[in-house]
């Protein structure tokens, strides 16, 4: 098939891969464009658009996709279908009518739950039990087109956003290779219950509430890793909290009630796993006891990081 690919993160290119192992022509790849990051400010293409290049693909990268300039462009491609996964932008009506079979999407959950921008998170942080990935026909709604394939995928006690995001890349990837060659084929429209939004992690989620049940800060800290990270304050510093288990024990929210970092919680407790000091590499917290001593009795969360005695 003639494809068009248009995807932009890391959880896009395992698609894009399979796509071309399976001897598909991707005649472009469409991306978000290049954005100062780092310290030097060096402009950065997105991990679709590095693989791109690698593999010898064309690649274009418009701010928008709403002028008829860029949908000419996009038109004359001819393609037989374009694969949209966490592209960035939103596509007009023009460009899903492109190409000959439309536009299909990998969306990563059991559509109709968790439509929109933050499905992995929202569900880890929900305690879902299980999500997925859906193959989906593009419409002009959220989200809201009929479905092709769906596979699903049970979310581990101890999971990550993580973790799951790169289990479900793998999982579209080898989905999608088996629906192209159906097509074209009937999709199946979406119930009309159990519609959730995920909507996107604002920066204020990321702080730890520890008078929240341990079960709760559990699933944020595990919702939130490795981006953006839950954080609470010990002593002077954030530190970002990466992985935890909910474990017995009680004390006042915040307190370290267990070696190596047990923390105490409104009801319960957590038992944290992984950590990240600002602008340093994630470690075990065995790793960070070392060179950044957190006491029994201390409280996280606030300030001063005030001991009881």
């Amino acid at each position: 098939m003639r494809i068009i690919f248009m995807g932009s993160p890391a959880f896009s290119v395992p698609t894009l891969d399979a796509l071309v192992a399976a001897g598909h022509e991707v005649v472009a790849v469409y991306c978000q464009p290049p954005r100062r990051a780092g310290r030097g400010k060096q402009e950065r293409p997105t991990p679709v658009h590095a693989r791109a290049l690698a593999l010898g693909l064309p690649v274009h990268c418009p701010k928008t996709l709403r002028d008829s300039a860029a949908q000419e462009v996009f038109a004359a491609l001819k393609a037989d279908v374009a694969i949209v996964i966490a592209y960035g932008l939103i596509l007009p009506q023009a460009i899903l009518d492109a190409p000959r079979l439309g536009c299909l999407n990998i969306h990563a959950s059991l559509l109709p739950r968790w439509r929109g921008a933050a499905p992995i998170h929202r569900a880890i942080m929900a305690g879902d039990a299980e999500t997925g990935v859906c193959i989906m026909q593009m419409e002009a709604g959220l989200d809201t087109g009929p479905v092709f394939a769906r596979k699903a995928l049970a979310i581990a006690p101890n999971a990550t956003t993580g973790s799951v995001h790169d289990a479900l890349a793998a999982l579209g990837a080898d989905l999608l290779t088996q629906v192209l060659p159906q097509l074209p084929m009937l999709a199946t429209p979406q119930p009309t219950t159990g519609v959730t939004y995920a909507h996107k992690i604002e920066k204020s989620e990321a702080a730890i509430d520890w008078t929240r049940p341990a079960v709760e800060v559990d699933r944020q800290i595990r919702g939130l890793s490795p981006f953006p990270g839950a954080w609470t304050q010990v002593g002077a510093e954030r530190v970002k909290l990466l992985t935890s288990t909910v474990a017995p024990g009680s004390g006042r929210p915040g307190e370290v009630i267990g070696r190596p970092l047990t923390v105490a919680c409104g009801t319960g407790a957590v038992a944290v796993g992984q950590a990240q000091r600002a602008g340093r590499a994630a470690q075990s917290v065995d790793e960070l006891q070392r060179g950044f001593a957190i006491a029994l009795g201390q409280i996280l969360g606030q300030a001063g990081g005030d001991r009881i005695d």
